[in-house]
């Protein structure tokens, strides 16, 4: 009997900072060309989501600030840049849709987790978010311990 694969056997790493600091509005699937040396890192769970967020040049999505730490046996060929920006691959109409968003509703666009598909390709979940108000973030909070409270009992 085979056992199947479960969206949190196949989750790398999470940007928890992200739900916190924006409601979630879209959300969109998307590659990632990576270098050999950073796929054998993110194996090793030796990657972070936490300060990053996506940019669009050019009409090409970029992950900013995505940290993968080198492994010192990996990289020892070649010079590891572990924030590099690193390119997205989505659709040219899904791009569209991004570079509206951002420029006409004030939107911005982060990752929200990295996992694998089939245990060979990585994709990374980003989605067009707002940013919450102070207010918000305690409603929020609120919610969540109330929550808690509601399960223990």
């Amino acid at each position: 009997m085979v056992k199947k694969k479960t969206q949190v056997d196949n989750l790398i790493c999470v940007n928890r900072q992200a739900r916190y600091h924006y409601h979630i509005e879209k959300s969109f699937e998307a590659g990632l060309v990576l270098l050999g040396w950073e796929v054998k890192c993110i194996r090793a769970a030796r990657c972070q989501l936490k300060d990053s967020y996506i940019t669009v040049r050019d009409h090409e999505a970029w992950l900013v600030n995505a940290h993968i730490s080198p492994i010192s046996t990996v990289s020892t060929h070649c010079e590891a840049n572990p924030i590099r920006p690193r390119k997205l691959l989505l659709k040219h109409k899904e791009i569209k849709q991004l570079i509206g968003a951002v420029q006409q509703q004030g939107y911005s666009i982060v990752p929200l987790k990295l996992y694998w598909i089939r245990g060979q390709f990585i994709k990374v979940e980003i989605a067009l978010a707002k940013g919450k108000k102070l207010y918000d973030k305690r409603a929020s909070e609120r919610e969540k311990t109330l929550k808690k409270e509601a399960w223990r009992r």
